[in-house]
């Protein structure tokens, strides 16, 4: 552990800051009233009124059952604690300990009110392979927990549901016996009726959404917690014919190192690629892979960007115009800050010994002089992408204000198992046209060694 203080001052030259937020893939994104990275795994998306619910497993003691959490957004980007929906019980069961709850995904069922969530419900070696259903009078309040089963007799791991425009709604069910399903539920979503179509390959974390007159389906090949060439298929009809499965990110990339999720539809004719990076030995540091998806009659294509920004308003995405990029070690370091090598670092050092111990009173301070221009003139909100390290398993925090506001906790999780990259952690502030004061300070611990810190605009 480090044992200095320090400060780090940063100056910026002058860019020129859009309006919109950014999505950063891969990166900490931390829960704005939690302080905390987003724990929200295999999760599904839901909008009612304007508002993105995203529901998915906690994973913060690992890979058994913790609860099942929901966080709500009005933009994709800034992303609030809502609540558990589902816990662990004491008592043996589908909820109890070291039982497997995964993929929870929640449909409204308009005929009811109900807001019925599927999960996939497993014993700790995988051999039960069923189903869960669980109701709501909320899309984030308390679920009750029903039953879990195997539909139609099937086994069933990896799933998740679809709701088409007459609303019926459908189970996505990976049979390890079998292959991939696509199973009509009941008119009140709570069981299956009928197989509508099957594959006899094994599609895992199914997801489908239509666009125009076309549906797609995406799914992950069996590679366990390792990522893979994600795959899709397409067909005007539910019932088939589907075409032959084929790959929609480069072959190689492994889909970006991350596996689907969700597909969510923005806009008419576009989508969100939404996958996750697991980290198997650190399940609570797996983060969040979402890009635009290009869809094009039948042809499914997904780009890597670093940081992008999307409108909900008019379905729009977009990258930054500029980006701009400093090296940590070149800041103006003090209070025992020093260079320290770093070989996953941008120039193969870093601005180590940041942060103090808890019982200090000189916290290291990190302060970063930026001089936007912005383009309306007034102030605006841009994403920051602090590029770092943090080699301990549990996350590390830093205190982040600008212009002497109220600070806001950002989270860095671990990046002991990157082997040759720096960790990434996305803080949304407000920079108004010309100087800006940003400070970064310690939360009461060490927070993270600095190798650059990077403004998309």
């Amino acid at each position: 552990m480090y044992a200095f203080q320090n400060t780090l001052l940063v100056s910026l030259v002058a860019g020129c800051a859009g309006a919109a937020l950014s999505i950063i893939p891969g990166a900490t994104w931390t829960a704005t009233n939690t302080g905390e990275h987003i724990q929200a795994h295999g999760a599904g998306i839901i909008e009612e009124n304007g508002i993105y619910y995203m529901i998915g497993e906690e994973k913060t003691d690992g890979s058994a059952f913790q609860a099942v959490n929901c966080y709500s957004s009005s933009d994709l980007v800034e992303w609030s604690f809502e609540g558990q929906l589902l816990t662990r019980t004491e008592e043996d069961g589908d909820l109890g300990p070291n039982r497997v709850v995964e993929r929870p995904k929640v449909i409204k069922n308009d005929d009811t009110g109900k807001y019925v969530m599927w999960l996939h419900i497993d014993s700790s070696d995988y051999q039960d392979a069923r189903v869960g259903v669980a109701t709501g009078d909320g899309v984030c309040g308390s679920y009750e927990y029903l039953e879990s089963f195997r539909p139609l007799g099937f086994q069933s791991r990896d799933i998740g549901l679809f709701k088409d425009e007459d609303g019926s709604a459908y189970l996505l069910s990976e049979d390890r016996e079998y292959g991939t399903r696509i199973i009509k539920l009941t008119d009140d979503y709570l069981d299956v009726d009928a197989v509508t179509f099957g594959w006899e390959y094994f599609a895992e974390s199914p997801a489908l959404i239509k666009r125009g007159g076309t549906y797609y389906i995406f799914g992950s090949h069996l590679t366990g917690w390792d990522p893979n060439d994600n795959v899709y298929s397409t067909a005007t009809s539910l019932s088939g014919p589907w075409s032959n499965w084929t790959e929609f990110a480069p072959v190689g990339t492994n889909t970006y190192s991350s596996q689907v999720n969700y597909v969510l539809p923005l806009g008419t004719d576009k989508a969100i690629y939404m996958g996750d990076r697991w980290v198997s030995s650190n399940l609570a540091a797996s983060t969040y892979i979402w890009l635009p998806l290009e869809l094009y009659g039948t042809t499914a294509s997904l780009t890597w960007y670093d940081s992008w920004s999307v409108d909900l308003t008019s379905g729009a995405w977009s990258e930054p115009a500029s980006v701009l990029e400093y090296e940590g070690e070149d800041g103006e370091l003090s209070g025992g800050a020093r260079t320290i090598d770093c070989s996953q670092c941008s120039g193969g050092v870093a601005a180590g010994y940041i942060g103090g111990d808890s019982d200090s009173d000189n916290n290291g301070v990190v302060v970063l002089d930026a001089d936007v221009d912005t383009q309306s003139g007034e102030s605006e909100r841009v994403t920051l992408n602090i590029r770092y390290l943090n080699g301990n398993t549990n996350p590390r925090y830093a205190a982040v204000s600008v212009n002497g506001g109220e600070a806001q906790t950002a989270a860095f999780i671990s990046t002991a198992h990157h082997s040759d990259t720096a960790g990434s952690s996305a803080v949304h502030v407000k920079l108004k046209s010309g100087a800006n004061t940003v400070q970064i300070s310690g939360t009461g611990g060490w927070g993270p060694d600095i190798d650059e810190l990077v403004i998309p605009l």
